[in-house]
């Protein structure tokens, strides 16, 4: 911070294309752009996409039901309109089969679907190879939302290990400081290696000019300044011992918690040293969800729900403020239902075993009132 700070250069210098070379490398891609933050990277992969005229505006994009709201809001800004797949309920992961039903229903409403968006879901990577070639067959864009994945990896059919951001045409990554690699604020990066398409994005994230002064596009203004890149270029070095003690952690929930009320989700999978989930958070499902949180907040234990609202019932899209194809589309009870059962155990590399064996047996000791 201080080498920067003493530089007096503060945005897209050294700083910014060291870690865009190092982060490109990680992810096994040749380009990295780095932008403002996760959603900006979404959204500018697609408004690249439509620049590239590879999309055209009202293109439908198939997401989850169950992602964060940013993903749906990065198709809605880039003029596209978001068609929603529900989840895999055994891994909370949208998959080939339930991409197949909302393309199915897209179609019977007239939505001409040109991508797919998908969300590696509490840093779990979605079914990728099964996901790629659906699109092959089906002509379809496929991109990653990789804003909680960061590191993770699995091997595609003739063994190679590929991480993140090396699944699919284009991902974007958010390192909002929660993140496995995050930053001290808001930061964000495209990983392709389409070079066409890093070099619009990184046109639009810099009000749509590469030379000064010369505007190609409509832009706007979304770049990663040089001291969250000196930080994420440190933070970088431990990534992968980071998420190697966060599946440890994991590993530890999975084998000892043992309540008849509570639902874990399925082990990560290992790829070599790494492995298909880095664990971004650890979530647990309950019908008896705000009781359960309720009763470890009495046990000083801090938890979260991911998601609590769905993004199709956020009152951004009530009334007229939803397309009117995407109402058509009708309700998404797997989403729905997940949204008030879900709920993240503590979980972070810095965890004390004593700490981690104090999650375990406050989760342990719950017994919901069931005739409530």
């Amino acid at each position: 911070m201080l080498r920067v700070i003493e530089s007096g250069w503060f945005i897209r210098g050294t700083e910014d294309r060291a870690f865009e070379e190092k982060f490109a490398a990680y992810c096994g891609v040749s380009h990295c752009v780095g932008v403002g933050n996760g959603l900006e990277a979404l959204s500018l992969i697609l408004k690249g996409l439509v620049a590239l005229k590879r999309l055209q505006p009202g293109d439908g994009v198939v997401v989850p039901s169950n992602t964060f709201i940013a993903t749906w809001l990065a198709v809605m800004s880039a003029g596209l309109l978001p068609v929603p797949a529900e989840p895999d309920e055994g891994n909370f992961l949208i998959s080939a089969s339930t991409v197949r039903e909302a393309l199915g229903k897209a179609e019977a409403f007239g939505i001409r679907v040109r991508a797919i968006l998908a969300v590696h879901l509490y840093g779990r990577l979605c079914p990728m190879l099964t996901l790629a070639k659906l699109a092959c067959e089906r002509n379809l864009v496929l991109l990653e939302d990789a804003a909680q994945a960061h590191g993770a990896a699995l091997a595609d059919v003739a063994g190679n290990v590929l991480r993140a951001g090396h699944l699919s045409m284009a991902a974007g990554f958010s390192f909002y400081p929660g993140k496995n690699l995050g930053a001290l604020g808001d930061g964000g990066a495209v990983v392709t290696d389409d070079v066409k398409l890093a070099q619009v994005v990184r046109e639009l994230g810099n009000y749509g000019s590469s030379q000064k002064y010369v505007h190609l596009h409509v832009g706007e203004n979304s770049r990663l300044d040089e001291i969250q890149a000196a930080v994420l270029m440190l933070k970088l070095k431990t990534l992968d011992s980071d998420n190697a003690r966060r599946g440890q952690i994991a590993a530890r929930y999975l084998t000892e918690i043992k309540n008849d009320s509570v639902r874990l989700p399925p082990p990560a999978t290992a790829c070599g040293k790494l492995s298909d989930c880095v664990w971004h958070v650890f979530p647990v499902h309950s019908a008896f969800r705000d009781e359960l949180q309720r009763h470890l907040k009495e046990l000083k234990i801090e938890t979260l729900v991911h998601y609590p609202v769905p993004p199709n019932l956020q009152p951004a899209f009530a009334g007229d403020s939803m397309p009117r194809p995407l109402k058509s589309l009708g309700s998404l009870p797997i989403a729905e239902r997940l949204a008030k059962e879900e709920l993240s155990l503590p979980l972070f590399p810095q965890m004390t075993n004593a700490e981690i064996s104090a999650v375990i047996e406050a989760v342990n000791s719950f017994k919901p009132c069931r005739g409530a």
